[in-house]
């Protein structure tokens, strides 16, 4: 199950196809909001647990999205379940994930540990789910411009 939509097009700049894995309907509902805001030229897909991703990724292999927001809790297939099978298969090895989660403790350790873990396994990125509407927009922001400038330079 997963759904669609256009964001902020600009017919002279390339979208960046962005692809969203969140159980919360919340979640996807902020997201896809902040999204709406952003300054950024995207397409958006969304998918509810990581069962349904990975079978969206294998149902589009030849149209792999530019970055994918990887929420790591969810049902039927963990965040992390997800990104060790995206780094195993060389058809998805090179996609971008930008981990995405709730702060797991209050143990600053444990999280530092947790967020050192996902990047060895090939996350590029981390983001905690801020409860603030205007840090969303500016963290999702921030990690598409990064994401935006890698597309350019590889596109050159």
């Amino acid at each position: 199950m997963f759904e669609s939509m256009m964001m902020n097009t600009n017919p002279q700049i390339t979208p960046l196809n962005i692809l969203f894995a969140d159980d919360d309907v919340d979640d996807r509902f902020f997201f896809e909001k902040a999204l709406r805001e952003i300054p950024i030229a995207s397409n958006l897909t969304t998918v509810i647990d990581g069962e349904h991703l990975m079978d969206y990724l294998s149902e589009n292999i030849e149209q792999l999205p530019d970055v994918l927001f990887l929420d790591l809790s969810m049902p039927r297939k963990s965040g992390f379940e997800c990104l060790s099978e995206i780094r195993e298969n060389i058809k998805l090895n090179d996609m971008p994930v930008v981990m995405y989660s709730t702060s797991y403790t209050s143990d600053k350790n444990y999280e530092e540990s947790m967020i050192d873990v996902l990047f060895k396994m090939g996350a590029q990125g981390f983001i905690r789910k801020p409860g603030d509407f205007a840090k969303l927009k500016q963290v999702i922001h921030d990690e598409l411009v990064m994401m935006f400038e890698k597309k350019s330079i590889n596109q050159n």
